[in-house]
């Protein structure tokens, strides 16, 4: 009998799971969830801490994580966008925090002074422009930077998990949903990809590559790719039934929106019990569950008429678990305070001083990071191919 092989370059994705005989893991893609779930654990531990050190070690981790498992797919090369936009979130929160001061006291350290913009006294407690303090700037920096943390948590899962691959796990009553929010998150690398082909193009042909002459050669052919692509999407999805009701009834589909809309009512009050101490016992948790129950009856019930077929279904192995575990982890010990006093989060810079780094906040960042090495490895041939 003939011995038949695998090539892990060719096999399915979620075929590879366990070494080979060399010993290496061989390579496929990481269930989509995984990454969402350690991206919003991560994003999660990032919200608890103002500290300055820990913040540029999450950013640390996140650069390490997707330079060790992006593909080469479109969407895996925006990564430096998120940082971009991240950039651009510190430096708008540093702006405000310079224009609409809050004064300055004699121990602060002055830095610089804006015209000051007099204001009625219905505007008393903000002056517009003034003296502008070290502490002031750093603090705005710093609040910026965790904002900007979560932007990058949340475009690291972008990075990294296959949208269209994630589209597969969401509930059927959110499928059409999930795709409109698949497309958007496509178009961006589709443009790009757009303009790279455009002006290899217009290279090989010798025409200018720069100045107003080469952009407007090069923003029709553009659109007109992006229209083309709408209209043979547009097609792609008629022919599949998107938008259809089907077999739902006018009734079930009121049904399905009232228990959506209790469940997300009482999602909320939960959430506002938990963090206010004087709110009632029975709005904190009780009503959290109750709104959790009331949406799964209602994605459950709103479910039954898409009718969806799975063609080599994305596994859930030991590497999700591993991946989503230690982005799990890295939460739960940035909020349980053990090992660490809860003010090294939060440090103050009223008065300036240098920020301590904890060692139990940074241990469980860099337990995050250790999701680029329990990943398995994506395939050297057919890196972030939709399926």
């Amino acid at each position: 009998m003939a011995r038949t092989t695998v090539d892990a370059a060719t096999a399915p994705p979620g075929s590879g799971s366990a070494p080979d005989a060399g010993g290496r893991r061989l390579p496929r893609t990481l269930h989509p969830m995984a990454w969402w779930i350690w991206a919003l654990a991560l994003a999660t531990a990032v919200s608890r801490t103002d500290n300055p050190l820990l913040l540029l070690l999450v950013l640390a981790v996140l650069g390490y994580v997707v330079t060790a498992r992006r593909t080469e797919a479109p969407w895996a090369r925006g990564f430096k966008y998120y940082l971009y936009l991240a950039l651009t979130v510190v430096a708008l929160r540093v702006v405000f925090r310079a224009v609409f001061a809050t004064g300055i006291t004699p121990r602060d350290h002055f830095l610089f002074s804006l015209p000051h913009i007099p204001t009625p006294d219905w505007y008393a407690g903000i002056q517009i422009g003034g003296p502008v303090s070290l502490e002031a700037v750093l603090s705005a920096a710093t609040d910026g930077l965790r904002l900007a943390c979560m932007l990058c948590c949340v475009g690291a899962a972008n990075t990294l998990a296959n949208p269209k691959r994630a589209l597969r796990v969401l509930p059927g009553a959110l499928y059409e949903l999930g795709v409109a929010v698949t497309v958007a998150i496509s178009v961006a690398p589709q443009l790009v990809q757009s303009v790279q082909r455009v002006s290899r193009a217009r290279k090989l042909r010798a025409g200018p590559t720069k100045g107003r002459r080469a952009f407007r050669s090069i923003v029709v052919p553009v659109l007109e790719d992006a229209l083309e692509r709408s209209l043979r999407l547009a097609a792609a999805m008629d022919s599949r039934g998107y938008g259809r009701a089907g077999t739902a009834t006018t009734r079930s589909r009121r049904v399905t929106g009232v228990l959506m809309l209790l469940g997300m009512c009482g999602l909320c009050a939960g959430a506002y019990g938990l963090l206010d101490a004087t709110a009632p016992a029975l709005l904190g948790l009780p009503a959290m569950l109750a709104g959790a129950l009331l949406c799964v009856a209602g994605l459950r019930l709103g479910g039954r008429r898409v009718t969806r077929t799975t063609y080599r279904p994305d596994p859930w192995r030991l590497p999700e678990w591993a991946v989503a575990g230690v982005g799990v982890l890295s939460a739960v010990l940035l909020y349980s305070n053990l090992g660490y006093d809860a003010a090294e989060l939060n440090p103050s810079f009223y008065p300036l001083s240098w920020p301590t780094l904890p060692l139990t906040p940074t241990l469980a960042i860099l337990l995050a990071g250790t999701a680029g090495v329990l990943a398995p490895p994506p395939s050297p041939d057919r890196r972030g191919q939709a399926t």
